[in-house]
Parts: C-alpha cells; sequence; structure tokens
C-alpha cells in the first residue's frame, strides 16, 4: 500500500454501503455479522478445523464448477490457491465472526466466502474489494448454499477432532494398562456401596478404567464414520436448486479427493438438510465418555484420599500446592479438572439436544450453537485425556503394605470362607469379627475351623480374586 491509498474501501449490500479496513481480507457481510453477534468472544478463526473445513469445500466447489464448465480457469486457480493457503493455516486471523450467531451459519459462509475471494484477487494481481472481476458470492459461492456448506464444514471439522480425542483416549488407556502391569500382584479390598465387598487386585481395578475407555473409543470411531455422509450438494433445501445435475456427485468426489476422506452424498439431501441426528448421536457418545471419564476420577479421589484420614490405597503425584492456609495439603487437582470437563460436556449435550429439537421444516437454524458446543466438548475432552495422562496417571504409586493390610483386617474375606464353612458359620464370623476388631484368620485359627493350610490356600491372592472350582 503506498502512502496515497487510503485506508478504508466501501462495499455495498442489500441495507447499503459500509466502509471498511482496506486491509481486510473479509467484507461487508463479516462486518455487519460481527456487529450483530458480539456473544460469546470466541470467533470462527479460534477453531482451526472449521476454517480448514471450509476451505476443502470451496476448493472442491471452484474444481467441480470449472469441470462442469460453469466456472473459468483463472478464477478457479485463483480460488484454489487462496483456499489450499488457508489449508496450510494461512489468514485464520480474517475468520472474525462469532461462532454463536443467528442465520444458520450464513455469517460464517460469508466470512469464508469473503475471505477465498479477497485473496483470490490478490492472487490474480488485483485489489481487494474488485469483486466485478471475481465475487465471493457468484464465484467462491457458485453451486452453493450456506445450507450444505455449513453442515458439510462441521461434519469434516467434528471428524477431525473425534481423531485427536480417540488418539488422547489411547494415550490415557495405554497409561492406565501400563498401571495395570504394575500392580497386578497389589492385593486390595474390592468395595460396593463404599462397603468392603471381595478382595481383588489394584491391577484388576485400573485394568476396568482401560477397558472402559477402549469401549468409548469404539463408539466414537462409529460416530465419526456418520460425520463422513454430507449434504454438499443440495444447496438451499436439499433439491439442488441452482446447480447441474451433475455437480453433487461430483463435488463429493473432488472434496474427497482434496481431504483424502471417504465422504459421501447423504442418501437424501433433502432429509440430510434439515436432520442433526448425527451430531446428536455423536453428543451422546461424548456424554457417554465423559461420564465414565468422571466415574473413574472421582473413584481416584477416593482411592487417594487422606494421606492419614482417607482410604490412601494409592498416591497421585503432587502438582501443586493444595491450600492457602492448610501447609503441606495437597488436592487431586487433577481428577478434579477432568470432573469439570466431564460437568461442562454433559451440559453441552443438552443444549445440541434442544437445538437439534428446535429445527424447523427443511432447515435448522440452530446448528451454530450445535457447533460451538460440540467443538467445546470434543477438544476440551482431548485436552482432559491428556492432562490426566500425563500429569496423573503415569505417576501413580500404590500404598502395597496398606492395602495388603486392609485385606487382613477385611471382615469381608469371609465370602472367600463362604463355600467352605457355610453361610451361617462365616456369618457369625463376621459379626464376631466387627465386635472384637479380631481379623477373620485369626478368629478362623481360634476356632479351629481350617487348618493353616486350608487358610491359606483359601487366602491366597490367585484364590481371592479370581474364579475357582467348586467343591
Amino acid at each position: 500500500m503506498t502512502l496515497n491509498q487510503p485506508l478504508m474501501r466501501s462495499e455495498h449490500d442489500l441495507l447499503g454501503d459500509r466502509d471498511l479496513p482496506r486491509a481486510a481480507y473479509w467484507g461487508i457481510h463479516t462486518l455487519r455479522a460481527v456487529e450483530n453477534f458480539p456473544i460469546s468472544g470466541t470467533r470462527i478463526g479460534q477453531v482451526p478445523d472449521l476454517i480448514m473445513a471450509l476451505a476443502a469445500i470451496k476448493e472442491a466447489a471452484a474444481c467441480a464448477n470449472a469441470a462442469l464448465g460453469h466456472l473459468d480457469g483463472a478464477r478457479r486457480d485463483a480460488i484454489v490457491a487462496a483456499c489450499r493457503e488457508i489449508r496450510a493455516g494461512a489468514l485464520h486471523d480474517q475468520f472474525i465472526v462469532d461462532q454463536i450467531q443467528g442465520g444458520a451459519g450464513t455469517s460464517t459462509n460469508m466470512n469464508a466466502n469473503e475471505v477465498i475471494a479477497n485473496r483470490a484477487l490478490e492472487l490474480m494481481g488485483q485489489e481487494r474489494g474488485r469483486y466485478d472481476l471475481l465475487h465471493p458470492n457468484e464465484h467462491v459461492n457458485l453451486s452453493q448454499s450456506t445450507n450444505d456448506v455449513y453442515p458439510t464444514a462441521l461434519r469434516l471439522a467434528a471428524h477431525a477432532g473425534i481423531g485427536r480425542l480417540i488418539a488422547a483416549m489411547a494415550g490415557l488407556r495405554g497409561a492406565f494398562a501400563e498401571k495395570a502391569a504394575e500392580f497386578a500382584d497389589v492385593l486390595k479390598m474390592g468395595r460396593t456401596q463404599l462397603q468392603d465387598a471381595v478382595p481383588m487386585t489394584l491391577g484388576q481395578e485400573f485394568n476396568t478404567f482401560a477397558i472402559m475407555l477402549a469401549e468409548d473409543e469404539a463408539r466414537l470411531a462409529e460416530a465419526a464414520a456418520l460425520m463422513l455422509e454430507i449434504n454438499l450438494g443440495g444447496t438451499a433445501i436439499g433439491t439442488g436448486i441452482t446447480t447441474d445435475p451433475a455437480y453433487a456427485p461430483l463435488v463429493c468426489a473432488e472434496l474427497a479427493r482434496i481431504t483424502g476422506l471417504p465422504v459421501v452424498p447423504a442418501f437424501d439431501l433433502i432429509e440430510a438438510t434439515q436432520d442433526c441426528g448425527a451430531f446428536v448421536q455423536l453428543s451422546g457418545v461424548l456424554k457417554r465418555v465423559a461420564v465414565k471419564l468422571s466415574k473413574t476420577c472421582n473413584d481416584l479421589r477416593l482411592l487417594s484420599s487422606g494421606p492419614r484420614a482417607g482410604l490412601a490405597e494409592i498416591n497421585l503425584p503432587a502438582m501443586q500446592a493444595g491450600s492457602s492456609i492448610m501447609p503441606g495439603k495437597v488436592n487431586p487437582v487433577i481428577p478434579e479438572v477432568v470432573n469439570q470437563v466431564a460437568f461442562e460436556v454433559i451440559g453441552n449435550d443438552v443444549t445440541i439436544s434442544f437445538a437439534a429439537e428446535a429445527g424447523q421444516l427443511q432447515l435448522n437454524a440452530f446448528e451454530p450453537m450445535i457447533a460451538y458446543s460440540l467443538f467445546r466438548s470434543v477438544s476440551h475432552l482431548e485436552a482432559a485425556c491428556r492432562t490426566l495422562e500425563t500429569r496423573c496417571i503415569r505417576g501413580i504409586t500404590a500404598n502395597r503394605a496398606a492395602l495388603r493390610a486392609s485385606v487382613e483386617n477385611s471382615i469381608g474375606l469371609v465370602t472367600a470362607l463362604n463355600p467352605i464353612l457355610g453361610y451361617e458359620a462365616t456369618t457369625r464370623l463376621a459379626l464376631e469379627a466387627f465386635h472384637t476388631g479380631c481379623s477373620v484368620p485369626d478368629l478362623v485359627r481360634r476356632a479351629g475351623l481350617m487348618t493353616e493350610a486350608q487358610l491359606a490356600a483359601v487366602l491366597n491372592p490367585e484364590t481371592l480374586t479370581r474364579p475357582q472350582p467348586l467343591g
């Protein structure tokens, strides 16, 4: 820009003329959206997956339109080059509309159209704003509507986020599995309803955490596959108005080529344009992940409670001082933060359910709220899993002596004796142990109910923690 050039440029829309910064890649539609929706303070450019998905869609549309003879080669090349720059991370700071917006995502789509158009103009050697040469709507948005571009972008962005979340869950699962192997020989008391139940190993307890994560990874992978069925080519309501008959399958093929993902057109584009069921299902799986993660963190906080007046069966790594008034206090801050992420995800699921239900007739106008909630759930769960793995699970140690003592002193041992001594006799042993404070093995010895060899065989860790032949 030379010293003689103005700092502002003027653009026109159906409401009139507005001045905006000459250096901006966005245009008048974006400007009005920024003014209209000062809601969350979170810009769409802060979700890179969404911006890269939008750019991929616009690139695919340009290629398909050119192949069908509806867009000339020069404009196609400029649009494609601009989109590839954005997919490589450029210009994300120019995507400035709020994630929460009215208009069913139109502001997001127009922000993308304007940024791509103005960057394409530059690549053609023209000034930004020369829409007579390359127009955001007529060329960048050719054969498209917000109503097929926006949900397709949400699906691609969600698919990318799910992939990272599954990877984070796999890392956390691996940490739990390693601890399960490390604690395989550590005997402890299992509990039901916070009361002594029967013995198990600490390894079995940690292996359960790993298995729960593995189950949810599989469910997430199933939900991710649903994200690849798209309504691109349906335009306004799914009828494909303003498109070439060959456009829908071709643009999907181009998008698959560009992204490397096996995207496919929905069976019925009218249904797909109004149906948010796949987002509801994904959110439900995210809630399932959150609920089970939170339960796991509840267990970790209980097992590590103490250090003197609680269970104190395991030690969580100390991360920070826990109190401004109580010296030496250390709190389970990592499980606590994961609990709070879980609460957020559960709340987001309610929000997504309401937003999906609120759709009317051929369109759901509330997909921006679905996107906002969904992306937060996915990204926060990913961060929570990575934090829990690296800042907590890998540093856990077991209080082996205390765990062994709790088994030997537990009244729950009578359950292991029940097949030998019978229910009535073991009930009397349990009551006597409770009232006298004596251990069950000592009471058995005093009463001469079993030989020392028999008692040792029954109280062997292998016997106590696995099915055994009866009789």
